[in-house]
């Protein structure tokens, strides 16, 4: 048996794939990996907003899968949107790694630093810790990304802190911020593994039960919410309690609250979207 497992084609996802194929592979089945370029791939300048809604890095490997190019996606469960896309489910995901967001070229947070990240959420969420930040747009892969900090002589950029592990990287990383402070994406340090409605037999053997669990209950509070890539709200299951945020994009203000059930937080907290 074949299996054609679809992944953006950068070496952070090309290594994710591998490590998805791995828990796949068994006696009789074959794995072939399938690069395909998304939209974010493509335009590595603009903002998100400009190049559409959240989901710029999976829509064309889920065009690829329902149309029968592949027979498994493997996305970054933080770049997926917060609603399965018609037809397609998530049938496994790996055991979440670091959630945490990482600085990297610093070890702590000073006044005026000029720091770089493309996320709104992660702006939002250090312009209420130091006011005082320059946040500078920054995107593209991380290799380009760290390079870009010393070319443009910023003090620091933000980044997963999972993905720099996955490359062998933690020594970039000088910071891993708590989720009091920062709280990460819904889904971030978890691979989702997709494939399309009736066919999750393919990966199920696969799943991690308890990341499986976890992510849902983010992703369902952040569509509950209204929000995605475009708007600063973050949902994160520690396992303990599930945490959710709202906040304004310039930092001053953000609505935090803790609890069990996804559909109560997102009530709480839709009143404040900007979504």
């Amino acid at each position: 048996m074949l299996l054609r497992i679809g992944s953006r084609g950068s070496r952070l996802a090309l290594t994710q794939a591998e490590l998805a194929a791995d828990r796949l592979r068994g006696e009789g089945v074959e794995i072939a990996l399938v690069p395909i370029t998304t939209a974010g791939d493509k335009d590595r300048t603009k903002p998100f907003g400009e190049i559409g809604s959240r989901g710029v890095f999976v829509k064309e490997i889920e065009e690829a899968l329902l149309a029968g190019r592949i027979d498994v996606a493997v996305h970054s469960a933080k770049d997926m949107t917060s609603s399965d896309t018609e037809g397609l489910i998530v049938g496994a995901y790996l055991e979440r790694e670091d959630p945490r967001d990482a600085l990297c070229g610093a070890s702590a947070l000073r006044p005026g630093m000029r720091v770089g990240t493309a996320s709104v959420r992660r702006k939002a969420q250090l312009l209420a810790l130091e006011p005082s930040l320059s946040i500078e747009p920054l995107r593209g892969n991380i290799d380009t990304r760290l390079r870009k900090r010393g070319e443009r002589g910023l003090d620091a950029i933000v980044l997963a802190a999972c993905g720099l592990d996955r490359l062998g990287l933690a020594d970039e990383i000088g910071l891993r911020f708590g989720p009091d402070d920062l709280l990460p994406e819904a889904g971030q340090g978890a691979l989702a593994r997709q494939v399309r409605a009736g066919e999750g037999g393919l990966v199920a053997h696969a799943d991690h039960a308890e990341t499986h669990v976890r992510v849902e209950a983010e992703r369902a509070c952040v569509f509950a919410i209204g929000g995605g890539c475009l708007a600063p709200v973050a949902a994160h299951h520690d396992g303990a309690k599930l945490t959710a945020l709202v906040a304004a994009e310039d930092g001053s203000w953000i609505e935090r609250r803790s609890g069990d059930d996804p559909a109560e937080l997102s009530r709480e907290l839709a009143a404040f979207s900007p979504g």
